[in-house]
């Protein structure tokens, strides 16, 4: 159960990481620093590779 839900949190993470990246891509093409996207897409790889990760250790 317990895997269950650390995989879920990490799903909702990726989630919430995309919406981030989202906004500041539209940040930076408003006149934004360039490094919020850089920033948005380093939150994006470590959630997904946490993901990843619970995702292997479930099916071990």
């Amino acid at each position: 159960m317990a895997n269950r839900i650390s995989i879920l949190i990490s799903a909702l993470g990726v989630l919430v990481s995309i919406m981030l990246l989202d906004q500041a891509v539209r940040e930076y093409r408003a006149g934004a620093s360039p490094f919020w996207p850089v920033l948005g897409a380093l939150m994006l790889l470590s959630s997904v590779i946490a993901l990843v990760r619970d995702l292997r250790r479930s099916r071990a």
